[in-house]
């Protein structure tokens, strides 16, 4: 059977979607690049994405979502933080960005049904990303292994820091455990993105994400213990398999997880700890309290923030805090209150990673791969579209007119 081709044009959509947000900021490439390369390739991505889902879906036919409006509020806040040009008009331009973010998300739900449809777009797109990756270390170990970041795991072909790809592979392989999980794809197809994921994620040397795969595959596969043999099977070896490896391999876990820190650089989060007591330190302005100082590069004082809640306290203000949390508690919610299935567990490890990574990182506030993963959680949380009834036995169906044939929730 032929695919559809709306399906394949929505594939290409997404695949655009992560292109944008894999940033322009990272390690040296073996091909040096120019960040104005970069940005105009991730930017003119963005713009192809949204007209190629304007045109799939010209009369702009959407599906409600409270998880899109409050990212749709957060767009009007980062606006009004952003006209007083304390950032700059990169501030204007990020919000632009943003804009045609959203508009594509929205314009996607006409797709959202409940199905694992963006789950499997997700895990190819990603996966994709991972393949450069692997190339970049085949081809050149040193460039992809660098001695600046510790001999963590980058991306040599495009300029990928370790986080980024610790988050995608975490992400991946724990989507991916969830669908073997529920028999919806078969193991070979399974180890083929699991054991190169788990590689790589080794070799970036990622606490963040590895905390998060283990912690949201535990919560999603704790939703399916009461109603899958499976889960409650691969639950038993992962718990005894942590024991064994606790017990036996202590000494190289720890040395693993503090990648040669000392305790006291280790306490205070490898230095974040300081710029986060120098941002919430700083004088700030009722409008800036409100508002933020509007939309910049996540940084403080030419530091990283490596926070998500206090880079939007910083660019969006209490406002945006409120909405981003607001937006993370709904899907949540949501999620706790459906019954046991494959999607719901699926929806309940992208939120609870996107929840534990937000404490390290940035990016719920702005264009990111955690609204992707969001996203997909919230379109496997949508309510399937009713199929239209069928005819009455012996009564043949009559052809409705043109203006009145669609199946879309408006």
């Amino acid at each position: 059977m032929r695919a559809d081709p709306a399906a394949r044009i929505v594939g290409t959509v997404w695949g655009l979607l992560v292109l944008n947000t894999l940033g322009s900021a990272g390690a040296k490439t073996i091909v040096p690049l120019p960040r104005s390369l970069i940005q105009m390739v991730t930017m003119g991505a963005l713009v192809a994405a949204f007209a190629l889902a304007l045109a799939l879906n010209l009369r702009l036919r959407v599906r409600a979502s409270a998880f899109l409006l409050l990212l749709t509020l957060l767009l009007a806040a980062s606006v009004i933080s952003s006209v007083h040009l304390e950032s700059g008009f990169g501030a204007l331009f990020r919000c632009a960005r943003l804009a045609l973010f959203v508009g594509t998300l929205w314009l996607l739900t006409r797709w959202w049904d409940g199905g694992l449809t963006f789950v499997r777009h997700h895990i190819r797109m990603y996966f994709a990303v991972l393949g450069s990756v692997a190339a970049g270390l085949v081809v050149s170990p040193g460039a992809a292994l660098p001695d600046l970041y510790g001999g963590r795991l980058v991306g040599a072909l495009w300029p990928l820091t370790p986080p980024q790809i610790g988050q995608y592979a975490a992400v991946i392989t724990g989507l991916t455990v969830l669908l073997l999980l529920g028999r919806r794809t078969d193991r070979t197809s399974a180890a083929i993105v699991i054991v190169p994921s788990l590689v790589l994620l080794a070799l970036t040397h990622t606490r963040t994400a590895t905390l998060g795969l283990l912690i949201g595959l535990a919560l999603a596969i704790g939703s399916l213990l009461l109603t899958s043999a499976a889960a409650r099977r691969f639950f038993t070896w992962a718990v005894l398999c942590v024991l064994v490896a606790g017990v036996g391999f202590a000494s190289a876990l720890q040395a693993w997880f503090l990648r040669g820190q000392s305790k006291e650089n280790f306490s205070n989060l490898t230095g974040r700890a300081k710029v986060w007591d120098a941002l919430l330190a700083a004088p700030r302005s009722t409008p800036e309290k409100l508002f933020g100082v509007g939309l910049g590069d996540k940084s403080f004082g030419g530091l990283p923030i490596d926070n998500s809640w206090l880079a939007v306290y910083n660019e969006q203000g209490l406002i945006g805090v409120t909405l981003v949390a607001a937006a993370v508690v709904v899907l949540g919610a949501v999620a706790l209150l459906r019954p046991p299935s494959l999607q719901r567990a699926c929806s309940i490890f992208l939120i609870s990673y996107c929840a534990i990574a937000s404490y390290t990182e940035a990016g719920l506030g702005d264009a990111s791969p955690y609204l992707l993963h969001l996203t997909v959680a919230a379109s496997l949380l949508a309510t399937p579209v009713p199929a239209p009834p069928g005819p009455a036995p012996g009564v043949r169906r009559r052809r409705a007119p043109s203006w009145a044939r669609t199946s879309e929730v408006v």
